[in-house]
């Protein structure tokens, strides 16, 4: 299946896909396992989505607070692993209180939470030389991919979702 999408693709045809991976850039690796030349996969890959599906915040009953010590630390924490320095603790965070509206749940439906990952010429340089996942990583964020936890920090933020569901589906 993946030759046959490679070949495909080199003949200029758009192949979707999907493939099971913890992030988005473990999928080259993956791809490389699973016998796709490097060659082939830095000239046909130009993107790859990787998602989650988080609970949404009530908004019936959403409420607002000032996260604890121990969530700060935490998204720190995840902050430092996922190498986006410019991301910061949110000093306003949401909940649901709990409704009839959400069967006193706090949540009412689900919103996914992405990483988009652009294949750069850093990043095909790093294929041809069937560089590990961790590297593709950082050199993917380098060129500007923005994490699945920056993209659920931005939905905590907004007051989508909740820190914890957040935490919960990205954590590392």
């Amino acid at each position: 299946t993946v030759e046959i999408s490679v070949h495909a693709a080199l003949t200029g045809h758009l192949g979707l896909s999907t493939l099971h991976t913890h992030e988005a850039p473990s999928a080259i690796p993956r791809l490389l396992d699973m016998g796709a030349p490097a060659f082939l996969l830095a000239s046909t890959v130009n993107l790859i989505i990787a998602q989650r599906l988080v609970r949404k915040i009530c908004s019936s009953c959403a409420v607002s607070y000032a996260p604890p010590e121990e969530i700060a630390r935490l998204v720190a924490a995840q902050i430092a692993l996922t190498g986006e320095s410019s991301q910061k603790t949110p000093k306003t965070m949401y909940r649901g209180a709990g409704c009839n509206v959400c069967g006193r749940s706090g949540f009412s439906g689900q919103i996914g939470i992405y990483e988009i990952f652009r294949i750069t010429d850093g990043v095909k340089e790093l294929i041809m030389r069937s560089a590990d996942g961790g590297e593709i990583r950082k050199q993917a964020i380098q060129d500007g991919m923005q994490t699945m936890f920056a993209d659920g920090l931005a939905k905590v933020e907004r007051g989508v979702t909740t820190i914890e569901e957040v935490l919960r589906v990205v954590k590392e």
